[in-house]
């Protein structure tokens, strides 16, 4: 059959299959894995900073004073995190993300909360960066601010398309432009110090930044302390500018995507990346501080008003501003990479709907990576494209996995109680400490502004977890059978009969009825299975000779994980083979499942459907299906 029409437009966009052979391919070196995982790390070097400044200055100038206490006790915070990191890594070293580690160490419901949170942050992470990128852009090209929200849009179409076609791809779309950013931010770091210290440049004084501050919010600044008002607006400084720590977590989620030694070149990755943003952020951070510079909701980004102070307005100005756009776009490749492989981990526990298990064409979790961009697009569209609306939601989330996956390490420790565990258990629970009152500190402050929407969605998310593991449990209880036994097949007709083929994914309850039918109308029998490259074949084949040892089983090999284009080979061949007997028609039989309610359709991949279709688009006769009610 020729390429359908979608798929001519597919195959144009995403790129041609990939065979399940190459996935060894798709690994990332480290240099790529700097690229790909710790964009959004990275990244936030263009709005932490802004965001701190942005509370701290409803408290004036004194207010503005306190930017580097609480860069400092970040970047703190950032260190603790990351050494707990580098002994996750290690210990998962097929990827030790919070979901799993929780999971497994502290049970089901703490793991489906580290799972929920972090599936939320993955989320705002793309909605967040792709907003403060187009913001980016309108700071310098302000005629492009009435298509704020087009453009976030366009840019989250253009990364599902980039990460669509897989992980060497996306990591060669997204390198240049992450090592630009890097290169741009030191430099205007080092050459914005080094022009303060030669006296070239000056910084607003406390008096000309109230004047600013008073423009924008009335005259009537409060004063750190004053009326109670300070601590808070500390804590908000603090919860905001704790964004800077979203994607920390990414290496640990992703050590699977390095090449050999896994583990060990996720630690290496992990160890440049936290050096990188640490000194990125608080030079950063120093700059402002030492310039004075005031932002305000209205104004220009921070790093546009750095920029420009230090650069002047010309063509290195134009490569900062432009390579911020570009790393901000590409921190939500990040959530690309991270929230499809999650997503993935509950689909395998049944804890969402199977087909985000499934990699697609170009060996990624397409699925995933729709769903993640659906619902960003979504968050965008509600809040306007708006950094700071956004930003009270964000980090809460993910401070609540690092708790839980902190403590998740010190309960592997204690039962495994190697060398060292004592040490380890020690770095972990401090880190799970810390990280819980930084918890807690993220939900008080922005609670009214927004976080309680995400103290909400977490145990909604979980209850839809538990309700479609229990569905899956339900199907499970439906189709088991006995392992062991051999299986009746009732005799076949006496005369005449139809050449027959059946298909069978696993051999249970649903697909023995289908098995049962063939067997009563076919006068020659062939049970087909499909190998899509998971590893469970050989346990298929022995099953089926100890229960089914006289219906033939044809297994086809699927390098590129297909299951329709296989089945409509074999098929065609089917017919060929038996074309001499007009007088028969040849038959294909397919098992289907019937759900009790509508929505549960979603949780299966409806197969049978597409395949049928293809069946009679190729011209097959005859087509049925053998429903099994659940």
């Amino acid at each position: 059959m020729p390429p359908s029409v979608v798929d001519r437009f597919k195959k144009a966009v995403v790129g041609a299959p990939l065979p399940t052979s190459a996935h060894a391919e798709e690994r990332l070196s480290n240099g790529e894995a700097l690229a790909i995982l710790s964009s959004d790390a990275l990244s936030s070097v263009a709005y932490a900073t802004q965001e701190i400044v942005l509370v701290l200055g409803f408290a004036g100038a004194a207010g503005l004073g306190f930017t580097l206490p609480v860069t400092g006790m970040i970047i703190l915070l950032m260190l603790v995190v990351a050494l707990s990191y580098r002994q996750t890594i290690k210990a998962y070293p097929q990827g030790g993300g919070s979901y799993r580690v929780s999971h497994e160490n502290l049970g089901p419901v703490p793991g489906l909360i580290a799972g929920a949170s972090l599936s939320i942050d993955y989320v705002l992470t793309v909605a967040v960066s792709t907003a403060a990128g187009i913001s980016a852009l309108t700071s310098y090209l302000p005629k492009l601010d009435p298509y704020h929200v087009p453009l976030c849009l366009a840019a989250i179409v253009v990364l599902m398309v980039a990460n669509l076609r897989g992980l060497r791809s996306s990591a060669k779309v997204m390198s240049l432009p992450t090592y630009v950013f890097m290169a741009a931010v030191l430099t205007l770091v080092v050459v914005g110090l080094a022009k303060l210290a030669h006296g070239d440049i000056t910084g607003l004084a406390a008096a000309q930044q109230n004047q600013v501050l008073s423009e924008v919010h009335g005259p009537n600044l409060l004063t750190v302390g004053g009326a109670g008002a300070g601590g808070l607006i500390l804590m908000r400084a603090f919860s905001s500018g704790c964004a800077a720590l979203t994607g920390i977590e990414a290496i640990s989620d992703s050590v699977m995507a390095f090449k050999p030694t896994e583990w060990r070149n996720a630690r290496r990755v992990l160890t440049v990346m936290v050096i990188l943003l640490a000194t990125m952020f608080g030079g950063v951070s120093v700059l402002a501080s030492q310039l004075g510079t005031v932002y305000t909701e209205n104004s220009p980004t921070l790093m546009y008003q750095l920029g420009e102070q230090v650069f002047g307005n010309g063509p290195v100005l134009f490569i900062l501003q432009m390579s911020t756009l570009l790393i901000l776009l590409l921190a939500a490749n990040t959530a690309f990479a991270d929230f499809p492989r999650l997503a993935a981990f509950l689909a395998q526990d049944s804890y969402m709907p199977r087909q985000l298990a499934s990699l697609g064409d170009r060996l990624v979790f397409s699925n995933g990576i729709v769903m993640l961009s659906a619902f960003a697009g979504i968050l965008l569209v509600i809040f306007g494209g708006s950094v700071s609306h956004l930003i009270p939601l964000y980090a809460v989330g993910v401070f609540t996995s690092f708790t839980l996956s902190q403590a998740g390490m010190v309960v592997h420790w204690w039962r495994e109680q190697g060398p060292g565990w004592v040490g380890k258990a020690l770095l972990n629970g401090f880190g799970s400490a810390v990280t819980a009152v930084v918890s807690g500190v993220l939900l008080f402050s922005k609670f009214t502004q927004g976080a309680w929407l995400v103290v909400v969605a977490v145990p909604l998310l979980v209850a839809l977890f538990l309700t479609i593991h229990r569905h899956y449990k339900q199907v499970a209880r439906r189709l088991r059978m006995a392992h062991d036994v051999k299986l009746t097949l009732p005799a076949a007709p006496s005369e005449g009969g139809s050449p027959v083929v059946v298909l069978v994914g696993q051999l249970h309850r649903g697909s023995f009825e289908a098995i049962r039918y063939a067997r009563s109308i076919a006068g020659e029998l062939v049970a087909v299975h499909v190998d899509l490259g998971l590893g469970k074949t050989g346990a298929f084949q022995e099953q089926w000779q100890r229960q089914l040892p006289e219906v033939p089983l044809v297994i086809l090999d699927s390098p590129y994980r297909s299951l329709i284009d296989p089945v409509l080979d074999f098929v065609r061949q089917f017919e060929i083979d038996h074309r001499k007997d007009r007088h028969k028609f040849c038959t294909v039989v397919l098992p289907v499942f019937v759900t009790r309610h509508r929505w549960e359709n979603l949780l299966h991949n409806q197969s049978t459907i597409s395949l049928r279709s293809a069946l009679r688009a190729q011209g097959t006769r005859v087509v049925t299906t053998v429903g099994f009610y659940l």
